[in-house]
């Protein structure tokens, strides 16, 4: 099982050889929503004063390269020598090339575009759970954007998760300290694919553990019939030096495998704290899991502050909370992939992708998870028609469905694309905001990163030249990574995303249009890189 969520796969092979000698299975999740690839992550940052002040200290006659890089090639003069170690080497580009990556750069910085289209996609359609009309309106409307552009539009079917929201409250009706008569309102949400309470609610006592150590660590029974609540905490320090991702992954576990623990131990429900940094009592949705041979109890995701109230609370003496949760999981719906080809004037059939995923939570209306990266990937195809480019290979738009709520229409793609799986050249999803690039992840042979490093010089001018190496780069494109296809994803300012990510406040007005040009310049660039280069991508 591979994590469901985009920061998840990257958190995955961070988190997959944490500690797990708690007593509690959490294997049984198979640990899928993990977070962010720190270690084995390599970075190289291309800047030319240090390459060249070590260069020339040198004298020129020691190459400078990173550990995992070739020497560059021999050159004749000092600034081939520079050029060669800059640029990683022979550029597998011409200067033509790097001139229209340049115009592709500009245009994408200047051009509406992609505002325009994650506009109508959150304020016009809003949320678009799997499902839902909203994500059967997203399908036919981005379909018909991509046919208005010369793509040559397919849609692929899917059959995916029907599960609707229904009512979701709760209030502490007993603590110690209480004003007779009173109760206390708790804010939360009932997590993806949860289960129901009774229609009238349950009401139990509750308790509260922070991790899984403290959980094994109580007397047996001390959790039977009672609510369970995970008061794991985000770290917001280091999400505010950019490690969001990590901080992200560090507590998601709880949300995925809490209800299989809890239910393990004897709770009739569970909660946990929300997965995010901005404490305004929001509460954060998302998919959580279950497993065969364990009960299903209801599980929601309550605030910050709550989870601090009840932590308090249940210190003081024994807490009774009501919870009602009365969300449906309906029948599988059909849905589709939207698929969108550019094609190539000389190997039509070798494909480049560029995706986001079209279905998002119901609580905000999707903007940064993830319609900023359908409405990015869409600007790729606007541009390359404005601008009346035509790379060698085929540039494939795909707007992925039912990411959140497991990847369903990625594993369609796979399934039907199986026996093409050797002419896609490469794929490239973004799914992790629309703040800031900084570069490029990249997942495949070392070799990429310095094949990438003419694109990095043109991206350079918008401060996005890190090349980061990662074991995946996106969960929709996952499939095609572990076939060996290189793949690929921005690089974002992940500090403030998790503020946000699954909440309602998921909304177009976080989003930063200049960020969100830079973000499509990223996109276009290297969708174009890849699709007109004289030889494919090392694979």
């Amino acid at each position: 099982m591979r994590p469901r969520c985009e920061p998840c796969t990257r958190a995955f092979w961070a988190l997959r050889q944490r500690n797990r000698s708690t007593g509690i299975d959490v294997g049984v999740w198979k640990v899928s929503h993990g977070a962010v690839v720190t270690s084995g992550m390599e970075i190289v940052r291309k800047n030319i004063g240090i390459v060249a002040i070590a260069a020339l200290a040198a004298g020129i006659g020691v190459p400078f390269s990173t550990a995992q890089d070739a020497p560059p090639s021999p050159s004749t003069n000092i600034l081939d020598r520079l050029n060669d170690m800059t640029a990683g080497g022979k550029s597998a580009w011409t200067p033509e090339q790097l001139t229209v990556m340049e115009r592709l750069r500009d245009a994408a910085l200047k051009d509406p575009y992609a505002l325009n289209e994650l506009r109508h996609l959150s304020d016009n359609i809003g949320p678009r759970l799997s499902g839902s009309p909203q994500a059967g309106q997203a399908v036919a409307y981005v379909a018909a954007e991509m046919r208005a552009l010369g793509a040559e539009v397919t849609l692929e079917k899917a059959k995916v998760p029907h599960w609707v929201r229904g009512t979701e409250t709760a209030e502490v009706v007993a603590w110690p300290g209480q004003t007779p008569g009173t109760t206390q309102k708790v804010v939360l949400t009932a997590l993806g694919g949860s289960v129901a309470t009774p229609a009238e609610g349950l009401t139990a006592e509750v308790v509260v553990v922070d991790d899984w150590k403290q959980l094994s660590a109580l007397p047996p029974d001390a959790v039977k019939g009672k609510i369970l609540l995970f008061n794991r905490k985000f770290d917001k320090e280091l999400a505010a030096q950019g490690g969001g991702s990590e901080a992200y992954g560090g507590a998601v576990a709880y949300r995925g495998a809490g209800p299989i623990a809890g239910a393990a131990v004897g709770a009739v429900a569970v909660l946990v704290r929300s997965v995010g940094g901005a404490d305004y009592r929001l509460p954060h949705t998302g998919l959580t899991e279950y497993d065969e041979g364990v009960p299903k109890i209801p599980a929601a995701a309550v605030t910050a502050e709550d989870a601090d109230m009840l932590k308090n609370l249940t210190s003081q003496g024994p807490v009774k909370l009501r919870l009602t949760l009365t969300p449906q999981t309906l029948p599988d719906a059909e849905s589709f992939n939207v698929i969108a080809d550019w094609k190539g004037s000389e190997h039509p059939e070798q494909v480049v992708i560029v995706s986001g995923h079209l279905d998002s939570w119901d609580l905000g209306t999707g903007a940064i998870d993830d319609g900023a990266g359908v409405a990015v990937s869409m600007q790729v195809i606007h541009l390359l028609h404005e601008l009346g480019i035509h790379p060698k290979r085929t540039v494939r738009f795909v707007a992925w469905m039912s990411e959140e709520e497991g990847s369903e229409g990625a594993a369609a793609y796979m399934a039907d694309h199986k026996d093409e799986v050797a002419n896609h050249i490469g794929a490239i999803e973004s799914d992790l905001g629309a703040d800031h690039p900084t570069g490029i992840y990249y997942s495949g042979k070392p070799a990429l990163g310095k094949w990438l490093g003419p694109v990095a010089q043109v991206l350079d001018a918008i401060g996005a030249e890190t090349m980061v190496n990662a074991p995946e780069t996106g969960e929709d494109i996952g499939g095609l990574t572990e076939e060996g296809v290189p793949s690929f994803a921005p690089v974002q300012d992940n500090r403030f995303y998790f503020n946000y990510h699954h909440t309602a406040a998921d909304t177009f007005d976080k989003v930063d249009p200049k960020h969100l040009n830079e973000n499509a310049a990223v996109m276009a660039v290297l969708a174009y890189a890849v699709a007109d280069s004289a030889e494919a991508a090392p694979r």
